[in-house]
């Protein structure tokens, strides 16, 4: 058993009424595309997506109980985002409608190599940036055995961040598995104002997922995957530290290091935004069904086979069911299935 995570026996025997909880923003999503330029467009196409929510969607498919904490306007777009997530199975009965408010934005240009992915960002005055945590009913926080946060909703500002430190707390008050996603977005803030914002509640977080990038630029470490990684782990000392690598996998520091069992080549990728959260949904879906202990192991292995599959379709959610991830780890096989 890793220090500071909770017992699974004691987990599966709680009746808990939800397997993961997490509080953030769901944007329209208006995408150019590839390979034309957001300033040669002239239609868009419109979905949705947010950090938090990418990973509720995929484990509501993959069978888990998820809620959803945020906020929308009583309009149009806040309708149709509810009815999104409900659609795949995520409960928006937390959500705090407002009658007045706005969505927020964001655009999508896909760069063919090599020229990057760009997005660029509207979501000022959104509704979810004034929820207030008096508004909320945490009720699913305190009955959930993980509540998940991102970084993305620590940056947008101190009203947002109350919000996720509250639902941490709310989590830690019913034993919940408390998982934070870096995540760092520099049109939010700065490395040093992310560093500041993210230490106070590592020593708190019981599952860290960190991109290298990330842990190189916000914390200022440097050196082998296996280095960073027990210096991340040093700031997150309860944690089980998930470091992801890009192309080359995911490093796991737990009770030792694991390695992805097998990465997947990909002939052509759809579509790389929302991978990270795919693979952190995978990742959680393992884990919750650890009875006997967590295997790190397949955990990693999950989180592994479910981003993959994400980065072969279009859109921030991964839109699997569970045999397919499983198909894809006991044999890839890309010929038409009849």
């Amino acid at each position: 058993m890793t220090p500071g995570l909770p017992a699974p026996a004691a987990r599966d025997a709680s009746p808990l009424s939800c397997d993961v909880v997490a509080p953030g923003e769901v944007m329209l999503r208006l995408a150019a595309r590839p390979p034309a330029r957001l300033e040669q467009a002239r239609l868009l196409d419109v979905s949705y997506g947010g950090t938090e929510a990418n990973v509720l969607c995929a484990l509501a498919r993959l069978g888990r109980r998820t809620a959803w904490i945020s906020a929308l306007p009583r309009n149009v777009w806040g309708e149709r985002l509810g009815r999104e997530l409900s659609g795949h199975g995520v409960d928006v009965s937390q959500v705090v409608w407002r009658d007045r408010g706005r969505i927020g934005t964001y655009f999508v240009e896909y760069g063919v190599g090599p020229r990057p992915i760009r997005i660029v960002y509207d979501r000022q005055g959104s509704a979810f940036s004034t929820l207030g945590e008096d508004e909320v009913d945490w009720t699913s926080a305190r009955q959930t055995r993980v509540v998940h946060l991102t970084g993305v909703t620590l940056a947008l500002g101190g009203v947002s961040r109350r919000l996720a430190v509250r639902a941490l707390e709310e989590g830690e008050t019913g034993g919940a598995l408390v998982s934070l996603d870096v995540n760092y977005r520099a049109a939010l803030w700065t490395p040093a104002a992310a560093r500041t914002g993210l230490d106070p509640l590592l020593s708190r977080v019981g599952l860290l997922f960190v991109g290298i990038e990330d842990a190189r630029l916000v914390f200022g470490l440097d050196g082998a995957p296996e280095t960073i990684a027990g210096a991340l782990r040093a700031r997150a000392p309860r944690a089980v530290v998930v470091l992801t690598l890009g192309d080359q996998g995911s490093l796991v520091l737990a009770d030792r290091v694991y390695r992805p069992s097998r990465l997947y080549p990909l002939d052509v990728v759809a579509d790389r935004v929302g991978a990270g959260d795919a693979f952190a949904a995978g990742f959680l879906h393992a884990w919750l069904d650890g009875g006997d202990g967590p295997d790190w192991q397949r955990a990693q292995d999950w989180g592994t086979a479910l981003a993959a599959l994400k980065c072969t379709m279009w859109g921030d959610v991964a839109l699997v069911r569970p045999g397919e991830v499983e198909e894809l780890m006991a044999r890839p096989d890309p010929r038409i299935r009849r």
